[in-house]
């Protein structure tokens, strides 16, 4: 019996293996798919991915392909700026960017292919899922193979198979739908040369237009320019009221809707295809033995870059905790926790990018300039974000809520030229500016890292004294669980995985459910 079955091997699926299998879990990957999907799908991530790609050790691999690039530009009817999420200049709490554009393919090659290190974990390529059972031990697949049908165990599985997700479809798991439903057709195309924008006002001076994801909000043609790695370009245009998306498709139509940004650039499309940019989320994130992650847990329209980004953020919150459930460290309602601290964070999300996307595809003209006017007034009130801001603070489940900065992510400044997280390692750390109980480092409750040790310029001394506390004991997926007393936060920590109170998530374990794809 495996420890963990991981259903779907896109970047969430090899993301959980790879930081499973370092863990030292028996981990099996099945995949439907034979080869990997050769065209780009998500193109953008940020900071804690990056951060988080350092933790499962695969960032020397990732890197090299990833775009560095500078935020977000909203630009009106009248094309001048209504919105500026830019970056140029600002601190970088976390010392990686907050925007990387990247090629799935390519990111998916490097996830897969760091999987050869772990002897622990087993990857099969065209197996597709049919079904499942469960008992009090664990869970049954059934799988199709091009060889016939066979059946495995696992202590527990993790479906990442995607928005169309056989396995929350078996587990009868139903979607919230969050009213937002819109055809855009997404354009891909490798340029050799900078983009072409139409004349904009209002423009930073310190923005570069071709480092930026741009959004023209124009009620004639909401479109999105997005830069990529290399000459990689992406260009998302909303489809109108009677448009056909087989037609607006088609190259003439494809040609004619680039023509203003790419006339007389060479260019090479890759791919043109219509989605639909939804906001769902499912009701139950864990039925028993099985959980959800990724696009099979929930579907973000892209206006912020976020879709994937969420799914890496599933894992790193299961990846902590499965352990601890499979060595008996901590009870099986620990689970529960999964679902209370990452609905939050996704409903946030998608509830701002609904709320752009509204504002983003007015289509009519007179309702737009009122949009502009409105929203160039607010702005003059507010300092410009970051979307990486809109992530908010835990608030349930394994913190120590109502302590400061309870929740949120921990910074990672760079100590003595090495980030912090290479420096002092991964698991629980306990980063404290007064002396700490010997026996929390000799019991291995946590990593202990003295501040009068450390070689970071002060940066989370001053972290602490900004929200005038002694110490801070980090999760191993990096935000905050308290800040207080050493001894009190590990009692505080280790009472709460002790008991993992039900109720936090609301679903109850199932004993068995059995169902096939559709």
């Amino acid at each position: 019996m495996f420890d963990v079955a991981i259903i779907g091997c896109g970047p969430t699926g090899a993301f959980a293996a790879n930081l499973l299998g370092k863990a030292g879990l028996s981990v099996l990957v099945l995949e439907k798919e034979a080869r990997p999907y050769p065209l780009p799908r998500a193109v953008h991530l940020d900071h804690e991915m990056m951060r988080l790609f350092q933790s499962a050790g695969v960032i020397d691999r990732v890197e090299p392909d990833m775009r560095d690039t500078e935020g977000h530009l909203h630009v009106g009817a009248d094309h001048g700026v209504i919105r500026y999420m830019g970056t140029v200049g600002k601190p970088r709490p976390f010392s990686w960017s907050n925007d990387y554009f990247f090629f799935q393919p390519e990111l998916e090659d490097h996830l897969r292919d760091a999987l050869e290190a772990y002897a622990n974990v087993e990857v099969r390529l065209g197996t597709a899922f049919a079904g499942l059972a469960q008992d009090a031990d664990g869970v049954t697949l059934d799988l199709t193979t091009a060889a016939g049908n066979e059946h495995i165990r696992a202590r527990f599985v993790i479906a990442c198979d995607g928005a169309r997700s056989a396995v929350r479809k078996a587990l009868g798991v139903e979607l919230d739908d969050l009213d937002f439903d819109e055809p855009w057709l997404v354009v891909d195309a490798e340029v050799d040369g900078p983009v072409r924008f139409p004349d904009l006002s209002g423009v930073p001076a310190a923005a570069n237009l071709q480092t930026l994801s741009v959004m023209v909000c124009d009620p004639a043609r909401p479109t999105t320019v997005v830069p990529g790695r290399g000459n990689h370009r992406r260009w998302e245009f909303m489809l109108l009221p009677g448009e056909d998306d087989q037609a607006m498709m088609r190259p003439e139509a494809v040609a004619a809707l680039l023509a203003p940004y790419l006339d007389g650039v060479p260019h090479e499309i890759v791919r043109a295809t219509t989605y639909h940019f939804h906001g769902l989320v499912a009701q139950q994130w864990r039925k028993g033995r099985v959980l959800l992650a990724g696009d099979a847990a929930h579907q973000t329209p892209p206006f912020f870059g976020q879709g994937m980004c969420h799914g890496l953020r599933d894992i790193a919150n299961l990846a902590w905790k499965l352990p601890l459930v499979l060595d008996g460290s901590a009870p099986e309602s620990l689970l529960d926790t999964y679902q209370a601290e990452r609905d939050p964070h996704v409903r946030a999300v998608i509830s701002a990018a609904v709320a752009t996307g509204r504002y983003i595809c007015v289509l009519d003209p007179m309702a737009a300039a009122t949009r502009d006017e409105t929203m160039r007034a607010a702005a003059k009130d507010r300092e410009s974000g970051t979307a990486a801001d809109l992530i908010p603070a835990i608030a349930t489940g394994i913190v120590a809520a109502g302590t400061p900065g309870a929740g949120d992510r921990f910074i990672q400044p760079r100590v003595g030229g090495r980030l912090l997280d290479d420096v002092t390692g991964a698991g629980w750390r306990l980063f404290t500016a007064v002396p700490a109980p010997i026996d929390i480092a000799a019991r291995g409750a946590a990593t202990v890292i003295d501040l009068a040790t450390l070689d970071d310029g002060g940066a989370v001394a001053g972290w602490l004294e900004e929200r005038g506390v002694a110490a801070v004991l980090v999760r191993p997926d990096h935000y905050v669980f308290g800040t207080g007393q050493p001894a009190a936060l590990i009692a505080q920590r280790d009472a709460l995985l002790a008991r993992a109170p039900h109720g936090l998530a609301g679903p109850e374990p199932v004993a068995a459910h059995q169902g096939a794809s559709s």
